[in-house]
């Protein structure tokens, strides 16, 4: 049996103290990893939105469609992967459409890649082609930190004077302030962070 005072019983102790701390705070750390994931800029004056693939709710494009009608922006680009025999960036312009935006709003673009990272370098030709000097990006809540960081870094490595801001679409499931209440939103947030990490280290 451990002595009062004695090195296993303090271990003991703190163990159990740090246990019991987790669990007192758990609401405010678990906040913070959700949190951690968003940052946008908010909307301003742009040559054009970039709505970026992978949201299969239709949010992301809808929020393009709102950049376009709350006059910060003449064009939304709408990018996506092939999906069957069409593309997802067909199929959002068509989901815009039947929301009610006008479909000369939209400019789909099709393309194979398969990362963020590829994405921002399949986008930026088209963009500098176009004589585009601001966007905004546009994607889910839960994806505006990294994908900023992502563009942002493209933006440098071509060397091209693009100002850009990061404006979020709500996601169908995430919350940051309370995301590990369901599945879904747990699933989302261990991706991204997973994503946020393998990313950082070069994987």
């Amino acid at each position: 049996m451990a002595r009062k005072g004695s090195p296993k019983l303090k271990i003991a102790l703190g163990l159990a103290t740090a246990v019991l701390l987790l669990a007192a705070t758990h609401v405010l750390w678990l906040r913070a990893i959700g949190r951690a994931l968003v940052h946008e800029d908010g909307p301003a004056q742009a040559d054009i939105a970039v709505v970026l693939a992978g949201d299969p709710w239709g949010n992301r494009v809808l929020k393009g469609g709102e950049l376009v009608r709350e006059g910060y922006v003449p064009l939304v680009l709408v990018s996506g992967i092939p999906d069957y025999d069409t593309s997802e960036a067909a199929l959002a312009v068509s989901f815009a459409v039947h929301h009610g935006d006008p479909p000369q709003w939209f400019i789909a673009f099709p393309h194979h890649a398969n990362s963020t990272r590829e994405e921002a370098a399949a986008i930026l030709p088209e963009l500098v082609r176009r004589n585009v000097h601001s966007l905004l990006l546009v994607t889910s809540d839960y994806h505006t930190a990294r994908a900023g960081r992502i563009w942002r870094a493209a933006i440098r490595r071509a060397g091209v004077p693009l100002q850009m801001r990061v404006v979020a679409a709500p996601d169908r499931y995430f919350r940051a302030d309370s995301w590990w209440k369901s599945r879904e939103g747990q699933k989302i947030v261990f991706y991204e962070w997973l994503k946020t990490v393998t990313g950082a280290v070069g994987i």
